[in-house]
């Protein structure tokens, strides 16, 4: 059994190593840039002028600008909203690039994602310690009545608001531990933590994402599977830290711990 859950984690591991490297993936970010910071609607590399018009996006550009729209060329005006594909679907273009239309917390934004970024054509691999039974463990995920938000800081320096499902607790190390954890729509759980590693031997604080828990709250904690946060591969994502309670005192030697 415990041969058989190495080599899927080394699967697994490949495949993260494939995504975060892909031509669209979080490497290629070379740019985020909220449009309430550019009141001109001049964005920082971007032709156009980019407008916020209630809750939508206004992009006017000239043909000379070498805009694509729905993989057309553009000239005029086209109204926006948020795109919600994977990147390299983005309504907009430059060339490789593309031009990704967010919103968070009713701040609209637009990423740059560029296949040729330094930092994809850096990437090395991601230094991850190889899989080890006993980081993989039982929990338990008991929801709250009612989702609570916690304003934390994110990686940008902006503080905004994380939305907690629950508590999940585990027995690690002959310690009781807790996360308070997000839930995705699939059912799975998100959550950000820290740990005694943190800062020294790992990124400062990763991502885990337990399986779906099922009718009784039972679900698995692989620490093996942490993740680094998406700023760990481009600064300008705005990654939240980790909420109250989320840093844990010990030791989380398992998992993805930095870029190689």
């Amino acid at each position: 059994m415990t041969t058989d859950a190495s080599d899927e984690w080394k699967r697994w591991h490949e495949h993260r190593t494939e995504k975060v490297s892909a031509s669209y993936g979080p490497l290629a970010l070379t740019g985020t840039h909220w449009i309430e910071d550019h009141p001109d609607g001049r964005l920082p590399d971007l032709p156009g002028r980019w407008a916020l018009d209630g809750d939508t996006v206004v992009l006017t550009a000239a043909g000379t600008d070498g805009l694509t729209v729905d993989g057309r060329p553009f000239s005029g005006e086209v109204r926006l909203g948020a795109d919600s594909g994977p990147e390299a679907t983005a309504r907009v273009a430059l060339g490789e690039r593309r031009l990704v239309v967010l919103v968070r917390e009713g701040v609209w934004g637009v990423r740059d994602y560029d296949p040729a970024s330094a930092a994809r054509r850096a990437f090395k691999g991601i230094d991850a310690t190889p899989y080890d039974p006993r980081w993989a463990v039982p929990g338990r995920f008991t929801p709250y009545e009612a989702t609570r938000t916690v304003r934390v800081g994110n990686a940008d320096g902006r503080e905004r608001g994380l939305a907690l499902a629950g508590e999940l607790a585990f027995d690690l190390a002959g310690q009781r531990l807790t996360l308070q954890a997000a839930q995705q729509a699939d059912g799975a759980l998100w959550a950000v933590f820290a740990d005694a590693t943190s800062g020294d031997s790992s990124f400062r604080f990763r991502f885990l994402h337990p399986p779906a828990p099922d009718a009784d709250g039972r679900t698995t904690v692989d620490f093996n599977r942490a993740v680094l946060p998406p700023c760990a591969f481009a600064d300008h994502f705005i990654c939240p830290f980790p909420p109250p309670g989320n840093t844990l005192d010990t030791a989380i030697e398992a998992g993805e711990r930095s870029l190689i």
